[in-house]
């Protein structure tokens, strides 16, 4: 239920405290969508829906209007308009009416969902003809909606190429949902971003530091635990044993974390070194006699990821030797490992990864990394030998533009009837929007479509009522929306971006922007 001390009345933007007074007189209903627009060219072309669960249950579900809440907004609104334009007795009614529950209806895309961009992914309207200005009142808080969605979606596409190279170089898919860890924690703008970010990112791994996030999975979508970490050095507990005694800090990890894998930040000084000369030197008995289960996992932080990881690869190579998995790539022993959690971002894990890729194959988003990997493509290392770590990357570089979402109004009532209503722009062709009552189906050709002007059929529609009238009425819980979330086999299977043979990539992008499940 909504916090006690959330005034939902004052969650909104400015200026639509003095919308009531502008629509048309009779007007009895507003309906308003969600999308993330299509556009041409965008990095993006499928978008996984996540969040609107946490946001229902914490801001929007249950009482949320009383009279010290409309006295305090009354307040509020005079000093900061310098006029009187708070709807003081619409906001009453609400409260008498229906006990400061809100008389709205939500129907959205099941959590998790993997939709293509320009759909419908959830729709808002009034229940009650009085309270028509409601609808696009909570505009503001729904269209954050932008942040979780964009997370999970950011870090789905880090689950595909990291599935397709690890399928290529390893035969399998073991062990995916531990590839990518999240390090963002500290390089967001506030708990509550964290939390909802850290959350979006395991709906596709269960690798993650960011608490705030396992919290949130716990407490909203009915996840005991949903993601796991291991001891780990940082440069502080490193180099507060002087650099002369950097041995001594690496063995210390070792002693204290005899069994399960430990992590050990390795570029204090000198990775290079530091991988030759104490892990491969002096601690390499040390280091030989842990197990799989235990496995030494190597942290370069700093440095070109791929020229760095290449290199660090090498050494640990000639120090501990490697061997050929099922495919012919090159595996460390399965007690070393590596991960890379500095200036990863999604092409630096194309290009990091793509290390460690055949011969042959070329994402077109690497044209810049051709020449460095045409150098490197012959070492035919495995991905199982690598892990990621990214932080603001995954989190906090992005904003509501990087799937361009936008909330707008599509249908209204006048004394009853309806009429379609959008917004068209001659200046930019790409803002128009939606027309009418919508529905979401696959159609029979098995795409995923939004259709308009309120002719879908109920029976094929997508969209599920999620709340009503102040109550939840669907909950999923976060095993549930994995399973909405997980790859499709097109996903895995490694294209052929070669320029040469450009018809696979059109096909495979084709069948990704129609949304083929």
């Amino acid at each position: 239920m909504a916090a006690q001390d959330f005034n939902f009345l004052l969650a909104t933007d400015s200026y639509k405290i003095t919308h009531y007074k502008q629509y048309p007189p009779n007007v009895n209903r507003v309906y308003s969508y969600f999308e993330c627009r299509r556009k041409k060219g965008a990095q993006f072309n499928e978008v996984v829906f996540f969040g609107l669960q946490y946001l229902l249950k914490r801001y929007i579900a249950g009482r949320v209007v009383t009279e010290e809440k409309i006295q305090e907004a009354k307040v509020f609104y005079q000093m900061h308009f310098k006029q009187v334009v708070f709807d003081e007795q619409g906001w009453r009614s609400v409260m008498e009416k229906y006990d400061g529950r809100l008389p709205i209806r939500i129907k959205a895309v099941p959590e998790g969902k993997i939709i293509p961009r320009g759909n419908v992914l959830f729709t808002v309207e009034n229940t009650d003809p009085e309270f028509f200005w409601l609808t696009n009142y909570i505009e503001t808080m729904l269209v954050q909606m932008w942040y979780p969605i964009t997370v999970a979606t950011i870090s789905r596409e880090f689950k595909k190429i990291l599935a397709r190279h690890l399928k290529s170089t390893s035969g399998s898919l073991e062990g995916l949902e531990f590839k990518l860890h999240d390090f963002g924690y500290r390089g967001v703008s506030s708990q509550e971003s964290a939390a909802l970010g850290g959350a979006a990112h395991l709906v596709n791994f269960c690798s993650t530091d960011t608490v705030a996030g396992l919290i949130m999975a716990q407490r909203y979508y009915n996840c005991p635990m949903a993601g796991f970490s291991i001891p780990a050095a940082e440069h502080s507990t490193i180099i507060s044993w002087g650099r002369n005694r950097e041995k001594e800090a690496y063995e210390c990890m070792l002693d204290q974390f005899p069994s399960g894998p430990v992590a050990v930040v390795s570029d204090s000084y000198d990775i290079f070194k530091a991988c030759r000369h104490i892990w491969g030197g002096k601690l390499k008995e040390r280091v030989m006699e842990r197990s799989e289960d235990s496995a030494l996992v190597i942290r370069p932080d700093s440095g070109d990821p791929a020229e760095t990881l290449l290199e660090v690869i090498k050494i640990l190579e000639e120090c501990f030797s490697c061997s050929q998995n099922s495919v012919g790539f090159k595996v460390l022993p399965s007690y070393l490992r590596i991960i890379q959690g500095d200036g990863i971002d999604l092409c630096s894990v194309e290009d990091a990864v793509y290390v460690l890729l055949a011969p042959g194959v070329l994402l077109i988003a690497l044209r810049a990394c051709v020449q460095i990997l045409k150098k490197l493509h012959d070492e035919g290392w495995s991905a199982e030998n690598v892990f990621f770590g990214c932080g603001s990357a995954l989190l906090q570089k992005l904003n509501r533009d990087t799937l361009n979402c936008a909330f707008k109004c599509s249908y209204v009532e006048t004394n009853g009837k309806g009429m379609d209503v959008y917004k068209q722009p001659v200046t930019d062709p790409s803002k128009g929007s939606k027309r009418g009552r919508l529905s979401l189906r696959r159609n029979s050709d098995g795409f995923i479509e939004t259709v308009e002007s309120g002719v879908g059929k109920p029976e094929e529609d997508m969209l599920v009522t999620v709340f009503e009238n102040g109550t939840l009425l669907q909950e999923y819980s976060l095993d549930e929306i994995r399973k909405n979330a997980r790859l499709w086999e097109e996903d895995v299977s490694p294209a052929l971006h070669n320029q040469d043979h450009p018809t696979p990539l059109d096909v495979h992008q084709k069948h990704i922007m129609n949304g083929v499940h």
